[in-house]
């Protein structure tokens, strides 16, 4: 429980991170998108909330058609009016999706700025997407219905319909989007997407195994007529649906070929086909996977192995028993606390935003410490910037008794005592107990007399609980103070005051 009360405090949990960063401006990093600036009349923003419902409202959209495409072309020999409305709806609405594209700006990969000029739209789009947009929008079977009278049918004309299977793009378009949300988990979100693309491979292929056997001129030498019925019409669309899916995951989990195989040339070319394409996609769903399952357990493993080798190093060195459970915890704790990466995304920002988060974490507690009380703002920054957060276990030793003074600590979260050996007995001359964060006052100090005065430190500083610890190095504390004169005299005074 210590523990999680520590790691619900402010200092630096990702959570915490998360919510830090969105406190900050827009430039500072809050989200992928560019800082927002007055575009032209009539020019949509890529990152508008209107235009994100609208492509998110689109994606059921790109789903149905996407599934329905191939299950026309396969399983029905003539068209269903309702599904033929259905889609001449849903074409309605990709036909506005283009109509807006030319009104939407697009970021300029070299200088990352938005683009408004509607001739330069209307040139890149026309010059990229455009006709494989307008191909998969074509109602197809509403113009045969207007120059006919009735809705047209055949292999060549349902094959048509498979240039539906551009508007996908919008879907893998979400996942990537998706990818980069951090609220989202994105092992689930990577199992989500593995598992929707081998359902969808499998239905593609049910769909060409029985359009290929409701299609042979030879109906008594197809995989369905040797396997279920000679008959087609005495079976069931759903049987035949539930048999070709059955074929494809066959084929797919390379599993083999019992109740169910190719009886016509035709069927043994396109299974060849696929087979070939399952070993990719196999290959792919393997390799991911595995990945994902090694990135989640890498960490754990290397734990692991670190703990072993540091126990059997102090089995070997006949190190005490207390000793060998301090090297435990510490490892435990750096394991726990590696999570947070705290200088890791320090430094992989810029200084001025890195500095802006160390102060926002730092400067309320410098500033409540009795040390820096009265002191210039300027100095504050200074001894802000160079702040570490340091996580100690239960009984570790801080500080040494006579150790050469290196570092002064303030104490965020946890509990810690000062003793001396008297007579090679401890005896506690001091004690700093805090709870909850919440509960007490920030910024209690130790070891401030050995780094200002110089002089080896006359205590240890214990640990008694799982501690939170602001850690400033005795040479950036010195090398400060030579520059802020006025500043020294008043550390100097508050040192002396206690």
């Amino acid at each position: 429980m210590q523990q999680i009360e520590m790691h619900r405090r402010v200092g630096w949990t990702n959570e915490s991170i998360l919510q830090q960063l969105h406190s900050l401006p827009r430039g500072y990093g809050r989200s992928s998108q560019p800082a927002p600036r007055e575009l032209g009349r009539h020019i949509i923003s890529p990152y508008d909330f209107r235009y994100r419902w609208w492509q998110n409202f689109l994606i059921p959209w790109v789903i149905y058609s996407a599934w329905v495409s191939p299950f026309e072309a396969g399983f029905l020999l003539q068209p269903i009016p309702l599904l033929s409305t259905l889609n001449n709806i849903i074409n309605v609405f990709f036909t506005i999706d283009i109509a807006l594209t030319f009104l939407v700006a697009y970021e300029d990969k070299h200088t990352y700025l938005l683009v408004d000029d509607p001739k330069k739209i209307a040139f890149k789009y026309l010059s990229t997407w455009f006709i494989f947009d307008v191909s998969s929008t074509i109602p197809f079977q509403a113009l045969a219905l207007l120059f006919t009278g009735k809705y047209a049918s055949g292999l060549t004309f349902n094959l048509l319909h498979i240039l539906r299977f551009w508007r996908l793009r919008k879907v893998s378009a979400l996942f990537a989007r998706l990818e980069k949300d951090i609220r989202i988990n994105y092992f689930w979100l990577r199992c989500a997407k593995l598992i929707s693309t081998t359902f969808f491979s499998i239905h593609c292929a049910g769909c060409c195994f029985h359009l290929i056997a409701s299609r042979y001129k030879e109906p008594h030498n197809t995989w369905i007529a040797n396997s279920i019925s000679s008959n087609i019409s005495e079976i069931s669309l759903w049987e035949r649906y539930v048999a070709a899916i059955y074929w494809a995951l066959n084929t797919l989990s390379t599993v083999g070929y019992g109740d169910i195989h190719p009886q016509n040339v035709p069927e043994m070319i396109f299974d060849s086909v696929y087979m070939i394409f399952s070993l990719g996609l196999s290959a792919y769903l393997i390799g991911n996977m595995t990945n994902l399952i090694v990135q989640d357990s890498s960490r754990t493993r290397r734990f692991r192995s670190m703990v072993t080798a540091a126990s059997n190093c102090a089995s070997r060195n006949n190190l005490p028993e207390e000793l060998q459970n301090q090297i435990i915890d510490f490892l435990c704790l750096k394991f726990r606390s590696e999570g947070y990466q705290q200088e890791h995304i320090l430094d992989s920002l810029s200084s001025g935003l890195r500095l802006n988060i160390r102060q926002y974490l730092f400067l309320p507690i410098l500033e409540k410490t009795y040390l820096f009380q009265g002191v210039s703002y300027s100095l504050l920054l200074q001894l802000v910037s160079e702040i570490q957060v340091v996580y100690f276990p239960a009984k570790h030793d801080v500080i040494l008794q006579n150790e050469a003074p290196t570092n002064l600590y303030i104490i965020v979260s946890g509990a810690v005592e000062l003793i001396v050996q008297s007579g090679g007995v401890d005896e506690q001359v001091s004690g700093i107990e805090f709870q909850k964060l919440e509960k007490v006052d920030m910024g209690d100090i130790f070891g401030e007399y050995g780094v200002l005065c110089n002089r080896p430190q006359p205590f240890w500083a214990r640990t008694n609980k799982v501690s939170e610890l602001l850690v400033l190095g005795r040479k950036a504390l010195e090398g400060m103070l030579e520059s802020y004169v006025e500043d020294k005299q008043i550390v100097m005074t508050n040192l002396f005051q206690i």
